[in-house]
């Protein structure tokens, strides 16, 4: 159902924190007009509702029985519909390391989901604004579950054949800073407009620092896949937490990071610079079974994905996880106490700045209306795409 005039007790926006917002829509779903107002009830529980931006998921393989590195056009609406219904308007499909051959097929369908959907106002559907390239170029020390024969050594030519495939829709890459040419490659994807993120890395502190000096900008998954913390050589994993100019991705799912170092994360990356996302799999949002991820097949146990070939053998190798977006804002809140703003904002404007997007989740108008409607308890009751109310949870 279409609906004209958003009204909440209060607006989380990037600027700020608005009382009693009433937000005219056009037809065609994007913002005519925001204004204060007194409290009304033309909307159902107005009064003690909250409307936030809508997320953006910047590293997702996949959903409900899908992966993006299927490179079909389906499989990217399957996933986008998903995502929608945990309040996500935005994502980066998200590869996974395999045959070079395997990557540019799955990068050329990528991109023709996503120029498919790019002037597609009736799909109401979380959308896919770019691909975020994890993998090949990682440290076989910290591989995780990326397969140790598709890894290559960094390539500027290899990235170039590689966003030729994409057609230009890779923005983000992850890159172990410490491989022989690495330093080369952030610096060409860097001045092409595609921001790099450190991860699977065994990267020293000076090797990290000089991969921010060749114009790094995030850390993917921090902690994870990555060289430990340590007090004579804090690595990788301390240079992201000190370094104040990088963003750093979090899996806060309670099982990839434990809570007290979420709570160090967020103290060190603050408001400003933390990123969450949630590395989910085509699994999130469907029973425990096997499940694929890219070619690989994963086995998920009580909310646990696990390489099945490891486990075989006794060994619990995470791989990715079905966390959803709305649940990563809801524990981030229960194991650091931030508000409602903060989380929100860590979901949606900080990956969108990061990318150098932040016109995709401002409120603002002419804007597409994307919002997420939280209930007076905090749980997330609504998410609506251009204005259309999408899901009620």
């Amino acid at each position: 159902m279409k609906t004209t005039l958003l009204t909440a007790r209060r607006l989380i926006a990037e600027d700020g924190i608005g009382e009693n917002p009433r937000i005219a829509l056009h037809t065609d779903g994007t913002i005519a007009s925001i204004e204060a107002g007194e409290p009304s009830s033309e909307a159902a529980g107005a009064e003690e509702t909250t409307l936030t931006p809508a997320f953006f998921d910047i590293h997702v393989h996949g959903a409900a029985g899908h992966d993006a590195m299927e490179g079909s056009r389906d499989a990217l609406a399957c996933i986008g519909r998903f995502l929608a219904t945990k309040g996500v308007a935005h994502f980066l499909a998200t590869t996974v390391t395999a045959p070079i051959d395997r990557t540019l097929r799955a990068l050329e369908g990528i991109a023709d989901a996503i120029d498919a959907v790019k002037n597609d106002d009736a799909a109401l559907a979380a959308r896919p604004v770019g691909i975020h390239l994890e993998g090949p170029f990682l440290s076989h020390a910290k591989r995780g579950v990326h397969p140790t024969a598709e890894l290559q050594p960094p390539s500027i030519a290899l990235f170039q054949s590689m966003q030729q495939a994409a057609r230009g829709h890779i923005r983000l890459l992850t890159i172990a800073p410490e491989l022989p040419g690495a330093l080369d490659l952030i610096a060409h994807a860097t001045r092409s407009g595609v921001r790099v993120s450190l991860g699977h890395s065994d990267a020293t502190a000076a090797q990290t620092r000089a991969a921010i000096s060749s114009g790094a900008t995030s850390a993917t998954h921090t902690f994870n896949a990555m060289r430990r913390l340590d007090h004579r050589e804090p690595g990788i994993a301390g240079v992201v937490l000190d370094a104040e100019s990088l963003y750093a991705e979090l899996i806060c799912d309670g099982i990839h990071v434990a809570p007290e170092f979420v709570r160090l994360w967020l103290r060190a990356k603050g408001e400003e610079r933390a990123i969450l996302m949630t590395d989910g799999i085509s699994a999130t949002g469907l029973p425990d079974a096997n499940y694929m991820l890219g070619e690989l097949e994963v086995t998920v146990k009580n909310g646990r994905c696990l390489l099945t070939n490891d486990l075989a053998n006794g060994v619990e190798m995470l791989a990715g996880s079905v966390l959803t977006m709305d649940r990563a804002v809801a524990n981030l809140r229960r194991f650091t106490g931030a508000s409602l703003a903060t989380a929100v904002r860590l979901a949606s404007r900080n990956p969108a700045r990061m990318l150098g997007l932040d016109n995709l989740t401002e409120v603002a108008v002419g804007r597409p209306a994307n919002f997420n409607l939280y209930s007076a308890t905090g749980e997330l009751r609504q998410t609506i795409l251009r204005g259309e109310v999408q899901v009620s949870q």
